[in-house]
This record gives C-alpha cells, structure tokens and sequence, in this order.
C-alpha cells in the first residue's frame, strides 16, 4: 500500500514538473523569437533605453526635444541630456523610425513614423512578455 502511494506520488510530481518545464521553454522560446522591427532597437546597443523612450514619448504625439526631455523624466524618473537625446535622436531618424516635423521657430519636433509604430508595439510586447514570465516566476518562488 506504502508503495503504491509512493508511486502515484512520484509520478504525479513527475507530470506535473514535465508540465511546467514546456510551460517553461515555450515562454523562452516565445521571448527570443526576434522580429525586424525588434531588430530596429536591439542595433541600438547601449543606446536603447534612451531610444525605446523617446518612442515612447513620441507615441502620444509629436514632440520637440525639451518637450521630450520633460516627458521621459515625468514617465522614467530619467532626465536625458543633450548628447544623449540628440544622438539617439538622430539614430531613429536615420532607421526611419521617427521623422522631423518643418517648424516655424526654433524648436525641431519629431513624429513616430509607422515602421516606429510597429518596432514599438513589437518591443513592448517582448517586454511585456518577459514581464509576466518573470511574475509567474516569483509567484511559484
């Protein structure tokens, strides 16, 4: 009798842990698939951050760069200095993913462009995904 309860409990704790372990790899799996537009950030290396946020202040609408640099700060807590805004202002230009507005005065504002749109949305998927697979996670923690 001891054994046949050892058994069911063995294998029991054997399905239930080959179970969580697909859960597991196809969540990994999931998170590494890259897509082209997820390639337009991941090129940006230590840059990314910076641009992955001005995408996201431009993604409300458009935006001159004191403009942006108020609203990163509002929604990250991080204020982006010049270099470092320009810069990667410069760099999502240049991949076509934001794209200068003509101005009347002295301010340069910018627009997210469609294929920013996408590379966004595509990111922010990513993120959030590695997001709930790090909650799932902690919660059997």
């Amino acid at each position: 009798m001891a054994c046949l309860f050892l058994d069911t409990i063995v294998r029991h704790t054997y399905y239930i842990t080959i179970r969580n372990t697909h859960h597991v790899l196809r969540g990994a799996i999931f998170m590494m698939r890259k897509t082209k537009d997820d390639a337009e950030l991941d090129d940006f290396g230590r840059f990314s951050e910076p641009a992955l946020l001005i995408l996201v202040s431009l993604a409300e609408g458009p935006r001159h760069g004191y403009s942006m640099t108020e609203d990163i700060e509002t929604l990250a807590g991080v204020r982006l200095g010049p270099g470092t805004l320009y810069g990667a202002l410069a760099r999502l230009e240049a991949r076509g993913l934001i794209e200068p507005l003509k101005s009347e005065d002295r301010r340069n504002p910018y627009r997210l462009t469609a294929l920013g749109e996408r590379a966004l949305r595509t990111r922010l998927d990513s993120m959030m995904a590695v997001a709930r697979t790090g909650q799932r996670r902690l919660a059997h923690a």
